[in-house]
């Protein structure tokens, strides 16, 4: 019987254990393409928790309305891509994503406005979206123009803004004011309708409309599991949920909790006054938390 020396074998196992590991690195570069190795990090990272806060620590507490368009600079990594690119796609995209895999509940903002009570259905949210059959003028051999019927698409490219619903409020047993994300709704920038007519061509008119509203507590598992980009280091990517809870978009009040129910600031001034209202709360909130320390 032939036998092997124990430098044989040992020698064997390693040749063994090398040969594997170059094939499963091979196999993992095949996969990822232009990748060297696996990201798990942000596919697996789970959303950081709120804090628990007592009744008893609100000493004060607001509601915020902010508008985020997603045009300025500081904002476009929720813009951009306008269309997926590998796993990278934009805040629309990925809203819509959750909704169509059953991720994500939307609320119809015409009921109940911000409360999220009433839940929305696809139909009426492809409604919203702009995606209706339509009838287009097809031209025939004879010369003469018919109408066909042609199935819609949903428009997410008139989408350039997005509402956030915010509670502001001072926690006495930290001595500092925390911020709370409640909802986020897309706003699409749309040719307004005229006695059921759109109109088109460069001198229409076009209207903020609301979309859905999402209630951002539930959608964090979904944001907080999708990239963002990162333009200063394609390595260290970060979240949707980290974007939002760091703060890192640009934004402008639209709205505050007040006793004329949560009328927008532009119901009751305009243009210049409207930036210098806006200017004005923001200030207030930094100097509500300095006037609430307790020493």
């Amino acid at each position: 019987m032939r036998t092997y020396s124990s430098i044989t074998i040992a020698l064997f196992i390693v040749v063994f254990s090398f040969s594997g590991t170059t094939f499963a690195q091979t196999d993992s570069i095949r996969d990822s393409k232009e990748e060297v190795y696996k990201k798990i990090h942000i596919p697996d990272k789970k959303p950081i928790p709120y804090p628990y806060t007592r009744e008893a620590d609100v000493m004060w507490s607001k509601i915020v309305w902010r508008m985020v368009d997603l045009r300025e600079k500081m904002n476009f990594p929720l813009y951009f891509p306008t269309r997926p690119i590998g796993d990278r796609m934009n805040l629309i995209q990925l809203i819509f994503k959750g909704i169509d895999e059953g991720k994500i509940q939307v609320y119809n903002p015409d009921k109940g406005d911000d409360e999220f009570k009433f839940p929305m259905t696809k139909e009426g949210l492809d409604r919203k979206m702009g995606n209706v059959p339509h009838a287009v003028p097809v031209p025939q051999a004879d010369g003469t123009v018919k109408m066909d019927t042609v199935p819609g698409e949903r428009r997410y490219t008139e989408i350039k803004k997005v509402l956030l619903k915010e509670k502001w409020f001072f926690d006495s047993r930290y001595s500092k004011m925390e911020v709370r994300i409640l909802g986020i709704c897309p706003i699409r920038l749309a040719p307004k309708e005229i006695k059921g007519t759109i109109a088109t061509g460069d001198s229409a008119e076009i209207e903020q409309r609301k979309v859905c509203w999402v209630y951002y507590p539930e959608s964090r598992d979904l944001f907080s599991t999708h990239p963002i980009y990162n333009a200063r280091n394609d390595a260290q990517q970060t979240s949707f949920d980290d974007f939002f809870m760091q703060r890192r978009f640009n934004s402008y009040i639209y709205a505050t909790s007040n006793v004329y129910n949560n009328r927008t600031i532009d119901e009751y001034t305009t243009g210049m006054e409207s930036l210098l209202e806006a200017d004005r709360i923001k200030n207030s909130l930094v100097n509500d938390e300095q006037d609430f320390w307790e020493y």
